[in-house]
């Protein structure tokens, strides 16, 4: 670790290979993602850091076809293996098929790595998240200590707190603030919205992913900053992670860039709350040490 540098967890990256897996979604996005995204790459942005050293990273499911969802877990085990820093991964997981998903959910908490997993909800109609096969799929990660990571975009904010509260024994994380309308005409709709999620106390936040909501004379520190303070505000840093999501950022902005804009916010904190934001809240909810301490006896509703 390098003099006077603070260690931090990126809890929200991606890796993939384009010759194991299908991405149907990446046909619509830039040359720069259309391409293998591996650990390798992201060493070489991480390295380009002044103040940060980074101790891990969460990989979070690429949204690779469905049926690969096991293969890409592997995968990221190998990756493991061969020396990349993966402290936990966030696999994918049907939890729309309700209790039907139980034997995917206890194959996945098999693994050695895996304490959380994602559904995408953020391009799923009104209704998805809070529908009973999605209640009771998620309901069933309490009994494996998973958590469960939100990819919603803002409209999709309070439907997700309803999800939340009827699923009171899962911890969530909220990836990149609720993808928010970067502009201050949607500021006062968002931040109320968050208010209310943040009230329930099973939920965390991913200070993340707002370099690819903002336009690009929207991505400095001052247009960002009050998305940045709400957040950390409503759900103190003890609820709040930093995280890249890399490598999409780096189709609209640097790995090195969004950490300053990120550090220029978290200068304002105390020691101790930079450190929960930089490394123990990613570590409390994806450590796999913390994954059996967290794991319910079966719920009474099932």
């Amino acid at each position: 670790m390098r003099a006077g540098n603070d260690p931090f967890v990126d809890s929200h990256v991606h890796f993939w290979n384009l010759a194991r897996f299908d991405y149907e979604w990446l046909a619509g996005e830039s040359d720069v993602l259309q391409q293998d995204r591996l650990p390798g790459h992201l060493r070489a942005d991480v390295d380009q850091l002044d103040r940060l050293d980074l101790v891990g990273v969460v990989f979070v499911q690429a949204d690779c076809r469905a049926d690969q969802g096991m293969r890409e877990v592997a995968w990221v085990h190998e990756l493991a293996d061969a020396g990349a820093p993966v402290l936990a991964i966030v696999a994918h997981a049907p939890v729309e098929h309700g209790t039907d998903c139980a034997g995917k959910l206890a194959e996945l908490a098999a693994t050695d790595l895996v304490t959380g997993v994602r559904r995408l909800l953020q391009d799923e109609p009104p209704g998805f998240a809070t529908s009973p096969q999605v209640i009771d799929g998620v309901r069933l990660l309490a009994m494996h200590g998973l958590s469960f990571d939100l990819c919603v975009r803002q409209h999709q904010i309070d439907e997700v707190t309803r999800l939340v509260a009827a699923c009171p024994e899962v911890m969530f994380v909220l990836d990149h603030l609720g993808k928010p309308v970067i502009s201050p005409d949607h500021f006062a709709a968002w931040a109320a919205a968050l208010v209310r999620l943040a009230a329930l106390p099973n939920v965390r936040c991913k200070l993340s992913g707002l370099a690819s909501e903002a336009a690009d004379d929207a991505r400095t520190t001052e247009a960002l900053r009050p998305w940045l303070e709400h957040a950390l505000a409503v759900f103190g840093p003890d609820r709040c992670m930093v995280g890249s999501d890399w490598p999409v950022v780096t189709s609209v902005s640097t790995y090195g860039r969004w950490f300053e804009v990120v550090l220029e916010v978290l200068d304002e904190l105390s020691a101790g709350d930079r450190t929960r934001v930089l490394t123990a809240t990613a570590e409390d909810t994806y450590d796999p040490l913390n994954r059996a301490a967290r794991a319910k006896d079966p719920l009474p509703w099932l």
